[in-house]
């Protein structure tokens, strides 16, 4: 086995497996480096979904961060209770996920809530609704500027659908949102050329909609690989991820950025069933499983090794002689997971720790599709 570094607890006995460690100094630090390349906090809107954490959020707010984005209910009403000033739910609302959102609207006046939209049917479902309850909706124009997922197409005729927002009574249009997820460059440089090709539809968007006589729209844009880049723009307002725990997947990719892996798995070798074989208890209930086997998770005191397959509750392990000589059923194992944000969404609570102790518990309370409302 490797030697045991940062993340090893000292009472690992005391901590039941699988588990979810989390370093809050190490969060600190790579909130601290997202407001540095960003230039500043105002420049920041991070995405949430990543923790799903009040305590992330409100280590956040001490840093200066005022404005924040999600994918759920749920989690905008985390951000909510945390008394952040500006929530976008990056998502197009259905009719009972816009009757929820106007519940937590009406709960919380002071804050300022948007959500997104691509089309016109959506927008006057949102127009309607809120009509009924005497609100106007705050919403971002959703825009796919090569990700063909959701969103109204960059290239497209935007003054058009702008001008049909501007007729609906009860609907605001405070910009667009453009999510350039495809992009996903290893070469730095070569990411940024692919970044910018694919935005310049975006800006002839903009100088559309400033011609045809509508203010300048605000632009939240990107993620955790097109951050550095976007990041370059002062214009646009950055919206990472992933940063603030960070993940091997990422680590890999982007080389540039150099945050810190705060978020850890422990698990621990149930079994030996053959030479050269081990057994974990970090099974796809533990771990997210969406990637190719060996992209599930890295061990950080473990060589010499391949994660073979996995199941509900197992993970098995495949070691050289010497590696497995070593190791004994019951022995502790960290791993960074190479995808830490459905990760996260698997664990109920994490295990807090500080200088090789848990100290506490933090709940993962949006990961939850409802709260309350």
């Amino acid at each position: 086995m490797a030697n045991q570094g940062w993340y090893a607890l000292h009472n690992p006995d005391q901590t039941d497996s699988p588990a979810l460690l989390v370093y809050p100094d190490r969060i600190r630090h790579n909130i601290g480096e997202m407001i540095r390349i960003a230039g500043s906090a105002g420049h920041l809107v991070p995405h949430v979904k990543t923790h799903k954490m009040s305590e992330v959020i409100k280590m956040q707010l001490e840093a200066g961060i005022t404005r924040f984005k999600c994918a759920t209910i749920a989690e905008a009403e985390m951000l909510a209770t945390s008394n952040v000033k500006s929530i976008l739910i990056a998502y197009q609302l259905n009719e009972p996920k816009a009757m929820r959102f106007i519940q937590l609207i009406e709960q919380f006046p002071h804050i300022h809530f948007a959500s997104l939209i691509d089309n016109t049917e959506s927008a006057q479902l949102l127009n309607d609704l809120f009509a009924k309850n005497n609100l106007t909706a705050t919403v971002y124009i959703d825009i796919d500027n090569g990700m063909h997922r959701t969103g109204f197409a960059a290239d497209k005729e935007i003054s058009g659908f702008y001008k049909q927002l501007a007729g609906m009574p009860h609907l605001r249009c405070a910009g667009l949102h453009v999510y350039d997820g495809h992009i996903r460059d290893k070469d730095f440089d070569q990411r940024k050329i692919h970044c910018q090709n694919d935005f310049r539809p975006v800006r002839e968007a903009v100088k559309r909609i400033i011609s045809s006589g509508f203010p300048k729209p605000e632009i939240i844009a990107g993620g955790s690989p097109t951050f550095t880049v976007h990041a370059l723009d002062p214009e646009i307002l950055c919206s990472p991820g992933t940063n603030v725990l960070w993940d091997r997947g990422y680590s890999d990719l982007l080389t540039e950025q150099h945050f810190l892996h705060a978020a850890v798995l422990l698990t621990r070798i149930i079994s030996k069933p053959l030479e050269g074989r081990i057994t974990t208890d970090l099974g796809h209930k533990s771990v997210a499983a969406e990637n190719p086997i060996g992209k599930r998770v890295f061990f950080l005191n473990l060589n010499d090794y391949e994660v073979i397959s996995e199941s509900e509750e197992h993970l098995v392990v495949q070691t050289g002689r010497e590696e497995w000589n070593k190791l004994k059923i019951g022995d502790v194992l960290y791993g960074i997971p190479y995808h830490i944000c459905p990760t996260v969404a698997l664990y109920d609570e994490v295990q807090v720790v500080k200088d090789g102790d848990v100290i506490t518990q933090w709940n993962v309370e949006a990961r939850k599709k409802k709260i309350s409302i």
